[in-house]
Order: C-alpha cells, then sequence, then structure tokens
C-alpha cells in the first residue's frame, strides 16, 4: 500500500528522487525554497523541485525559512538536496528522513558528489539517514555503495544516486518499523560547498586532476579555463595515451556547446 509523505527538496537531484517517489507513494507535499532570479535576464524563477511537483499534482509549501508555524502535511518527510535548516520542533513532529549522495560519514555537507569526484574516490553512493540538527550527522537507516566510472561526470553520479535512493525509500517505507544505526566517528569529511576558485582550471596540473575537476562541475556548473587567451567553459576533457591532458567539449563566451575539434575550427 502507498505511503503518505511529505517531500522537502529544492534542487535537481531533489526533484528527480521526488519523482521516482510520487510514482510509488501518495507524496501530499512539497516543502521547497522560494523561487529566485535564474539566467541571465535574472527573471524570478520555480526551484527545480517546485516544477516537478506542479506536473504531478502535488501540492507545494514554500518558505524563505522553517518555524513552528509550517503545517506538515505527513508524518513522514523525506528531505532531499532542500537547502534549508529544519528546526528541532519541526523535527520533533514526525519522522525525517534524510537523503545524501555519499557513504556517510565521507562527504557531509553541501557538495558530496562533487568533492568526491574532484577527490578521484572510485566509489560513493547513498545515505538514508534521520534528520538532526547536525550536519548530515544523524543515525543511518541504510546505505548501498556503487562505482563511479572513469568517466563519470556529476550529472551522471547523482543520476545513479536517485534510483538508488528511490530503491532504498522504498524498502523502508514499506516496513512498519525503520531501525537506526549510530554513524561511525571515523572516516567523517566534509563536502563545502562549491566555490568561484573551484571552478578554476590550471591546464598545467596533471590531466588526471583536471579531468576529476571537470567531472565534478559537468554538466550543472562548468569549469573555467583560458586557452590562448579566450575564456572557456570546459564541459569534458580527458588523459590522452601520452598522459596529456585532451580537452573534449568546451563552450566559448556567448556561444553553444561544442565539440574541441569544432572550436578549432571555428577559429581558422
Amino acid at each position: 500500500m502507498a505511503r503518505r509523505i511529505a517531500v522537502a527538496a529544492t534542487a535537481p537531484f531533489g526533484a528527480d528522487v521526488l519523482e521516482r517517489l510520487a510514482a510509488e507513494h501518495d507524496v501530499v507535499q512539497l516543502l521547497t525554497r522560494p523561487d529566485r532570479p535564474r539566467g541571465r535576464g535574472r527573471k524570478l524563477a520555480a526551484p527545480p523541485a517546485k516544477e516537478k511537483a506542479e506536473r504531478l499534482g502535488i501540492p507545494v509549501t514554500q518558505a524563505a525559512r522553517l518555524d513552528e508555524a509550517v503545517e506538515l502535511a505527513a508524518d513522514t518527510v523525506v528531505v532531499c538536496a532542500y537547502g534549508l535548516l529544519i528546526p528541532p520542533p519541526l523535527l520533533e513532529r514526525g519522522l525525517w528522513l534524510n537523503v545524501h549522495p555519499s557513504l556517510l560519514p565521507r562527504w557531509r555537507g553541501a557538495a558530496p558528489v562533487e568533492r568526491a569526484l574532484l577527490a578521484g574516490d572510485a566509489e560513493t553512493g547513498v545515505t538514508i539517514h534521520r534528520t538532526v540538527e547536525a550536519l548530515d550527522a544523524g543515525p543511518i537507516a541504510a546505505q548501498e555503495a556503487f562505482a563511479v566510472g572513469p568517466e563519470d561526470d556529476a550529472g551522471a553520479v547523482y543520476a545513479r544516486a536517485a534510483e538508488v535512493a528511490a530503491r532504498l525509500l522504498g524498502d523502508l517505507l514499506a516496513r512498519d518499523s525503520i531501525g537506526f544505526e549510530d554513524q561511525p566517528e571515523d572516516g567523517v569529511t566534509y563536502a563545502e560547498k562549491i566555490r568561484p576558485e573551484d571552478r578554476e582550471l590550471d591546464l598545467d596540473a596533471p590531466a588526471q586532476e583536471v579531468v576529476n575537476r571537470v567531472r565534478a562541475l559537468s554538466p550543472h556548473i562548468g569549469a573555467r579555463a583560458t586557452v590562448d587567451g579566450r575564456p572557456l567553459l570546459v564541459w569534458r576533457a580527458g588523459v590522452g595515451a601520452d598522459g596529456g591532458l585532451e580537452l573534449l567539449e568546451v563552450q566559448p563566451e556567448g556561444r553553444r556547446r561544442m565539440t574541441w575539434d569544432e572550436y578549432l575550427r571555428g577559429r581558422r
């Protein structure tokens, strides 16, 4: 039988998990952040999770901050890429399950997928844990690892994580009661938000290090480089047979994405 749940989500990863959950469960509410200016025109736009909820006919609650006045439409709330602090009085109202795309306690924080790729991790995964005041520190209900392929970028890892998360949640939500196990104290690392300086490529750095940075920032952010005095966004790169860096897909200022060969032809 479908379980009645609310979802707290904002970013594309949260929107993906929301859609997958709605296919199997009775999602009666989306908690998400307010609309914000986006794009070059800075027009007010809805968060990705809100756009998804509206297409699915799920009622949306938007608040700049959460407090005791917020009404919850279900006793179980799945949190995924939400981005707002949930105060203790709300946490006490029901069961809050947080979806985190890493193998906690590794990579607690805002950018776990990006930091895993930057670090060259060969494995990551998904952890479902109870939401607590401390950042991503709640006891674990379920966890599953998966391999990170050498060509996987952040988009591919987030998509795989959403698939795993929905499956793990499906199993948990079907149970009469959910057990939790405290996170280990060893192995805690933090995934800080991506900063402007994280986007800058040093083309003289080891090729694999540059490729990892490009993978971590694609396809949603973009790594920056200056080639022959011209600024470019780099969306794909690889290590050549000689061990050197190969740029594969770039985007000059004000233009579309293109292969490196297309870019070179356009400069002739």
